[in-house]
């Protein structure tokens, strides 16, 4: 039986399977990156009232089941996530602590 969550005037199950790739779908997560991407995307559902139900993280590309509230754009949820998430791998494995223009991770 599925299970439906609910707010005020609504009840519903929003369940998306999302897809994406790296840069040039190079095969760079693999390691504490696959590790600590983990962490990162749990942490930034959470912060956005979302929550992934499964994921995957291959060597170039990421496939997720993120169940999002009706209130929240796809869209603008999985642009956060793949936006801060790649400020956190510069932060954390490229040695960049500001100025992250020009740097992209995700296509």
């Amino acid at each position: 039986m599925r299970e439906y969550q609910s707010l005020d005037y609504t009840t519903w199950n929003c369940v998306y399977h999302v897809v994406f790739i790296t840069k040039k779908r190079k095969k760079v997560i693999f390691g504490g990156i696959r590790q600590h991407l983990g962490e990162v995307f749990h942490e930034l559902a959470r912060q956005k009232e979302c929550q992934i139900v499964e994921g995957h993280l291959m060597r170039d590309h990421v496939r997720m089941c993120i169940s999002i509230p009706p209130k929240h754009s796809v869209s603008h949820v999985v642009s956060y996530i793949k936006g801060k998430s790649a400020i956190s791998i510069a932060r954390n494995f490229m040695g960049r602590t500001r100025n992250f223009t020009g740097e992209s991770f995700w296509a």
